[in-house]
């Protein structure tokens, strides 16, 4: 069952919505701002009701803060180096908004967009134009998302496609951690991921062509751990990326849909399972998390995040872009899908 309601008014005067699927005891909020996932709600092992993924009360969170809080990304997740991809010989610079380089969209991405939504049966269908030169990215393209959540599972279809050759690489910025959004930490949520390789990256996060088996290092998680166990090594891509925020490469390949990581929480007893479609995944700590939200305090490495995706900068890196490129033709269909189911045990 979807429901809908007011959620508040954008500073420029736009409303915005929150729109509910209920799901027996479990609950999502997707609001029209952003695409957003304002609230995940399951029941923990003793059936209390515990929200999993960070978020604000009110739009005015949303518009002051940052960290792209369960926000839709795009058009292109993640980094491109100092914003500049070249497609058939034309050179596009992109807005760059993270240490040189284009981060989630660029200047005002799907994350800060209102979009169209549509309730069809038990879920909900949001629909965004982005406009031929909007951040910069050539083509008029159509993006369509669908959420559903039935049996505990939420399903993100994501389908896009443009009128001119251009980069598509979308993904879901949820933060969770399984102890209870406001919580003093995730890091001890126990992670296992399906992944044998992940993408260094230079001082600034750009990943330019290497790859790193983790047998060995602390990016290791094909043995299950808790995720802050390893997290202060004494590793470069650590320091750099001040913990966790790297591309694993999934074993799963692209376009072939299973299960490629599991969390689950020793207090609450609540686990999650993550299948996609998507050739990679970035596996984000929440070093940089220092707000108030719903909940309490949103303090440093107090969530984790799981965005499914193509390598990051492999617009510019042939090597990535054989795992699954971001370059679609004009016409050509970009369609992926990202699942988290909930139990407890």
């Amino acid at each position: 069952m979807v429901t809908v309601k007011e959620f508040g008014v954008t500073k420029d005067g736009k409303t915005v919505l929150a729109y509910t699927m209920q799901d027996g005891d479990s609950k999502v909020v997707i609001l029209n701002y952003g695409g957003t996932i304002q609230s995940l709600i399951v029941p923990d092992r003793s059936g209390a009701p515990v929200d999993v993924v960070l978020g604000y009360d009110d739009v005015e969170g949303y518009e002051k803060n940052g960290g792209f809080l369960g926000a839709l990304i795009g058009r292109f997740g993640n980094r491109i180096g100092l914003g500049k991809m070249s497609i058939d010989g034309t050179e596009y610079q992109l807005f760059c908004n993270d240490r040189g380089n284009h981060l989630h969209g660029g200047e005002v991405g799907f994350d800060k967009k209102i979009w169209d939504v549509e309730i069809v049966g038990d879920g909900l269908k949001l629909s965004y134009l982005s406009v031929d030169g909007e951040e910069n990215y050539p083509g008029n393209l159509k993006v369509e998302v669908v959420y559903t959540f039935v049996n505990k599972e939420l399903k993100i279809e994501y389908t896009a496609v443009s009128d001119k050759k251009t980069a598509i690489n979308l993904t879901n910025h949820a933060y969770f951690n399984l102890n209870g959004a406001g919580t003093d930490t995730a890091m001890d949520n126990v992670l296992w991921i399906d992944s044998d390789v992940m993408t260094p990256t230079n001082a600034t996060m750009i990943p330019e062509g290497a790859f790193r088996e983790v047998k060995g290092t602390a990016f290791d998680f094909n043995t299950p751990k808790a995720m802050g166990k390893d997290i202060d090594a004494d590793d470069i891509e650590l320091r750099q990326g001040n913990g966790y925020d790297h591309c694993h490469i999934l074993k799963n390949g692209c376009g072939n849909f299973a299960k490629y990581a599991e969390v689950v929480s020793p207090r609450t007893g609540i686990v999650m399972e993550c299948f996609t479609d998507m050739p990679a995944v970035q596996f984000y700590a929440g070093n940089g998390l220092n707000q108030d939200g719903k909940g309490g305090h949103y303090a440093k490495r107090s969530a984790f995040c799981l965005e499914t995706q193509a390598i990051p900068n492999n617009v510019n890196v042939p090597a990535y872009a054989k795992y699954g490129s971001s370059i679609y033709d004009a016409g050509q269909v970009y369609h992926f899908v990202a699942t988290y189911r909930f139990s407890v045990k």
